[in-house]
């Protein structure tokens, strides 16, 4: 073969991979599109049963759970509080830096969602360790580096363990119903993603393994950013 000819099949391979991204790319935000026209529904129980209201009186009579005050440092030395996020849409999970398994996929997964809201004050991510007793602030800046994380935008949050794990599964309902009782002494591992609105009401569960879930997650966030 000469060079010239290994030059256009090498030239036609890149045209190919080229259209296949673009395409696959264009799927996504079609699917995103097509979803975000989707109502989104409130959760007021760790069994996660949607309610579907719209009415303001009904929302305020019928969903009365929202997220508790906390109060945790994240990578950056900043003490990170509900009121950091008030009036936010954001997106709360449950990691640690030493998980081999699914916290790398959900960290990957979210950083497309960081992405996609990069330049939207009105919306952050929140990913609290569960192994608070190893992940140290100097830790997570490191983790944060390593996964392109932005701190401004997303914040990897740790503190004390007893805290964490209550916020987690009574507030956030995080292992959902399984959950709901346990203590801090069990482990808590979990691939749920959890979506917040403004006024701190659950809005959404997601898998943080799924592309086809976080597609979801995105959609339902624009949708909340049209509320």
């Amino acid at each position: 073969m000469s060079g010239i000819q290994l030059l256009f099949r090498i030239n036609g391979v890149s045209v190919l991979l080229a259209c296949l991204i673009g395409c696959q790319s264009a799927e996504t935000a079609d699917r995103q599109q097509a979803l975000a026209s989707e109502p989104v529904p409130y959760y007021n129980t760790p069994d996660f049963t949607p309610v579907w209201l719209t009415n303001p009186i009904d929302i305020q009579q019928k969903i009365p759970h929202r997220i508790a005050d906390f109060a945790f440092y994240d990578q950056t030395n900043r003490l990170i509080t509900q009121e950091s996020v008030a009036n936010k849409i954001y997106v709360a999970n449950f990691f640690f830096t030493a998980c081999p398994s699914i916290c790398p996929k959900m960290t990957n997964l979210l950083k497309a969602v960081q992405d996609t809201f990069l330049h939207e004050p009105k919306v952050a991510l929140i990913s609290f360790s569960v192994t608070p007793w190893l992940d140290s602030i100097p830790r997570l800046r490191q983790y944060a580096a390593n996964k392109g994380i932005i701190s401004t935008k997303w914040h990897l949050l740790t503190g004390e363990r007893g805290k964490l794990y209550e916020l987690a599964r009574r507030s956030y309902f995080a292992e959902e119903a399984i959950g709901f009782t346990k203590d801090s002494t069990e482990f808590l591992h979990t691939e749920h993603l959890i979506l917040v609105d403004q006024n701190r009401r659950i809005r959404g569960i997601y898998n943080g393994t799924l592309p086809l879930d976080v597609d979801k997650l995105i959609a339902d966030m624009t949708t909340l950013l049209r509320e």
